[in-house]
């Protein structure tokens, strides 16, 4: 049986043609709950599940998602494949507003990081980061946003900052200064948690503004983003359209044994409540 397909993004992008939603489902998890109800049904013959991440109506500021739940809830479903669509701002002259940026680094400016963890209770787990993203899988978002037409930036670096608000120009200027090239308040907690989860993940960043460091442009605001983010559905749903039956059946990429040598913990040494909590990610141990 083919792994499911996750897509974390906004509450409408289940809209694509071809899809066939077959029903909506209410995760419980040792977590707490997820932003919402997962949609799932099919696409192009594969099992997808879809999650918004802010809830429907976008009710959930970014440091209030529970982003341990969306996981658990995904991969308690069978997703072993994920792409994360998410909004950025452009830290770069080159990255213009409604560009697509397919990240494959991240830098952490979040302040919760004990939240971006399954690991904890018992068992002590260190993942390999060094390459966060699925080379696969943003090599499929690469081909299918090419053939759709999109501008689209293979490679960068994302930073995360916890917002709700946008940044200060001297945050912005100083991110600039370090090298990154798109700013966000979601996606790396997602990247860490697929990666404990071994779930193959990416992401297809769609640029909404230039952050406020350009001062020729209107600083970053609310309207201006909701604006760029509404044009960009529409070429997020091709790209996804598109890529989807391009993602293989089986679970055979690095990614999918990334816990292989990385828990610390002795089996023996387990508690059987953790356990019990991790079953879904540990499944192939127990």
């Amino acid at each position: 049986m083919a792994a499911a397909i996750g897509i974390i993004g906004g509450s409408g992008l289940y809209e694509i043609e071809g899809f066939e939603k077959a029903e909506e489902r209410v995760v419980e998890t040792p977590f707490g709950e997820p932003s919402d109800a997962l949609v799932g049904g099919m696409l192009a013959g594969r099992q997808v599940w879809f999650l918004p991440r802010h809830g429907r109506g976008h009710r959930i500021l970014p440091h209030e998602i529970n982003h341990r739940a969306n996981l658990w809830a995904l991969r308690s479903l069978d997703v072993r494949f994920l792409i994360c669509v998410t909004a950025v701002g452009s830290l770069r002259e080159q990255y213009a507003p409604r560009d697509v940026v397919l990240p494959d680094q991240y830098f952490d400016r979040t302040s919760r990081r004990e939240h971006h963890t399954f690991f904890g209770d018992g068992i002590a787990g260190h993942v390999s980061f060094g390459d966060p993203v699925s080379a696969g899988m943003r090599g499929l978002l690469h081909e299918a946003a090419k053939a759709e037409g999109a501008r689209v930036h293979d490679g960068g670096t994302y930073v995360n900052m916890d917002g709700p608000a946008f940044s200060t120009r001297a945050e912005s200027e100083a991110n600039r200064q370090l090298g990154f090239d798109v700013i966000g308040m979601t996606n790396l907690p997602e990247a860490k948690l697929a990666r404990e989860a071994e779930i193959a993940s990416a992401t297809l960043a769609m640029i909404t503004d230039y952050d406020c460091w350009k001062v020729e442009e209107a600083a970053v605001t609310a309207e201006a983003v909701i604006g760029h983010l509404t044009a960009n559905v529409a070429l997020a749903k091709r790209i996804l359209a598109r890529a989807i039956p391009a993602v293989p059946e089986q679970p055979e990429w690095p990614e999918h044994k990334a816990l292989d040598g990385a828990i610390m913990t002795p089996r023996s040494y387990w508690p059987e409540v953790t356990v019990e909590r991790l079953k879904p990610l540990l499944g192939r141990f127990l």
